[in-house]
């Protein structure tokens, strides 16, 4: 009987350990006890321990060959390789709706950053090329190009939009102009206008699929000023 109530006791706390963690990991926390080994002592965890029972990568500074799952669960998010805690290399992201493990992108990455590879949808229909040049595009569900761009400082900075028939319909120059977005399937998603690469200015925001609006105002740094505006 005392082994049985050992035994819940040992399971339960590798249980609490795993939680622990695992939402230290989620909230980018993990760091205030890597370092602080008064802070592992007090509350009696030992990251070695945690990382024998837990069988997951996805704890620390991530360097090396690694995988991400979806916290509590077996299922596969990203699998690649890492320099310092961010993906740096080669790597594979994964849908994390479904049961089975979908390829949702593969390619190459520079700390943290897209810098080559493909995406897909669920159905394994290719939505996004990017180049080594830092030129890319992205695709509606039909395979026509939505919009094609070239990356400066991380941002879409020169890019051509268009709409489901293929038409061009707007032109950024220097990260500034006035733009169209949809969704995958060609609806209506943003209009409005755009600087150093992002939305900032008067622009309209509408829900997918029922070209409803939302939000019609002003945007700073790709978020909206006007919060009082929301439709």
């Amino acid at each position: 009987m005392e082994l049985n109530a050992n035994f819940g006791r040992h399971k339960a706390s590798i249980n609490i350990i795993q939680n622990i963690f695992s939402f230290l990991s989620r909230t980018n926390k993990f760091k205030l006890i890597n370092h602080n080994k008064k802070i592992q002592n007090y509350i009696g965890i030992n990251i070695i321990d945690y990382k024998n029972v837990s069988g997951r990568y996805f704890v620390g500074e991530k360097n090396g060959n690694g995988k991400e799952y979806i916290i509590d669960t077996d299922k596969i998010i990203f699998e690649g390789e890492y320099l310092n805690g961010k993906k740096n290399g080669k790597g594979k992201e994964y849908y994390e709706y479904g049961m089975l493990s979908k390829l949702k992108f593969e390619g190459e990455y520079l700390n943290g950053n897209i810098i080559e590879g493909k995406g897909y949808d669920d159905l394994n229909n290719m939505t996004l090329l990017i180049e080594k040049d830092g030129k890319g595009k992205e695709y509606f569900l039909s395979g026509k190009i939505q919009f094609e761009w070239e990356y400066i400082n991380g941002k879409k900075w020169n890019r051509k939009g268009y709409n489901k028939e293929g038409n061009e319909e707007y032109e950024i120059k220097d990260g500034k102009g006035i733009i169209k977005e949809y969704d995958y399937w060609g609806n209506l998603i943003f209009e409005g206008e755009y600087l150093n690469g992002e939305r900032s200015g008067k622009g309209k925001e509408f829900i997918q699929f029922k070209n409803t609006l939302v939000y019609e105002g002003e945007y700073l740094y790709g978020k909206e000023m006007d919060l009082e505006k929301d439709i």
